[in-house]
């Protein structure tokens, strides 16, 4: 049984197309009828918009088998007063969910990723938190990758935060407790027995998927596809219990083993 990231492990961060073997492994999933969960931060689309654009690329399964966070933010985020963060794409799907977006005197500021965060923007937010605002993450990856750059990921605007304020906060999507239970709830519909124990999660982020999933005891796959050129960029600097058990250059790769 498998979790499996999409950006960066299924599709490209530079410009979103199929990764090498990445089509054939889902085929090769749904021909064995072998359970599985395509689980992505993404939030730039709503969830059916989102799906529908990788089942146009050839990513054929069916819906129930997608879980993004917009599909979990309704039940931990209130829609009143929220001070959101990230690319006007996700600020546009908050607002057609209603969320009512506050730069005045929020109770929640949201952080999602963008590639250009001001150093206004921070100063804005922490004056909210340590006013009294909540801080939510969408998801806490550790490096956000596009146009051949990589950037601080959400996790680590999270932490940068946290320690300005000496606040805490919560993370919506990946790798947040709350997020893989409700991939695994989705899972059982699939195999009623299926557990935790029983699933190899597949990702490009070492540190944002793969370590919160390796402490709730799923194996874990790291693939290069995606954020980091190599294993030796960032393996070696993992705490031994953290690194992934396998590594591997792609799906196609991982395909050839099954």
């Amino acid at each position: 049984m498998y979790f499996i990231d999409v950006q960066g492990t299924l599709i490209s961060d530079s410009d979103k197309s199929p990764i090498r073997g990445s089509r054939e492994f889902i085929d090769a999933l749904n021909a064995g009828k072998i359970p599985y969960m395509v689980l992505t931060n993404s939030t730039k689309k709503a969830s059916d918009e989102f799906y529908a654009f990788l089942y146009s690329l050839g990513f054929h399964f069916d819906f129930s088998h997608y879980l993004d966070p917009l599909m979990l933010l309704e039940s931990r985020v209130s829609k009143e007063a929220v001070a959101a963060y990230g690319s006007e794409e996700f600020l546009e799907v908050l607002r057609k969910m209603g969320y009512v977006l506050d730069y005045k005197n929020p109770k929640t500021v949201l952080i999602s990723i963008k590639e250009n965060f001001t150093s206004d923007e921070f100063a804005q937010i922490i004056d909210f938190l340590l006013s009294g605002a909540s801080l939510v993450g969408m998801h806490e990856t550790s490096i956000y990758a596009k146009n051949s750059k990589r950037y601080p990921g959400v996790g680590a605007i999270l932490k940068m935060l946290s320690f300005a304020t000496s606040c805490s906060y919560e993370v919506v999507g990946k790798p947040s407790v709350a997020f893989y239970n409700e991939a695994l709830m989705m899972l059982q519909k699939q195999n009623p027995d299926a557990k935790f124990s029983d699933i190899t999660i597949i990702s490009d982020d070492v540190k944002g998927d793969l370590g919160g999933a390796k402490e709730m005891g799923m194996k874990t796959v790291f693939v290069t596809s995606g954020k980091y050129k190599s294993a030796d960029e960032i393996v070696p600097f993992l705490e031994p219990h953290l690194r992934p058990d396998y590594i591997f250059a792609d799906m196609q790769e991982i395909l050839e083993q099954l």
